[in-house]
């Protein structure tokens, strides 16, 4: 469903650890905010709204997981 092609848009380079970088980096994949608590209110929320917006939901809840397990 899905294609990924792991290519950055612009060249990185790292020269030092940055435990501040890291500690924001660790909030939006698991934090209250981040990819998977996204992913997983939209999956559950698709138990409870009508059917029309089902298949929304679901689309939206898998591409959220999409970008959580890329990262």
């Amino acid at each position: 469903m899905w294609i990924y092609e792991k290519k950055l848009q612009y060249p990185v380079r790292v020269s030092k650890c940055d435990p501040r970088m890291a500690k924001y980096l660790l909030e939006q994949y698991g934090g209250a905010d981040g990819e998977l608590a996204a992913a997983l209110r939209y999956l559950n929320q698709r138990y409870t709204v009508p059917n029309k917006v089902i298949g929304i939901l679901n689309d939206i809840g898998t591409e959220e997981l999409v970008h959580y397990s890329y990262q």
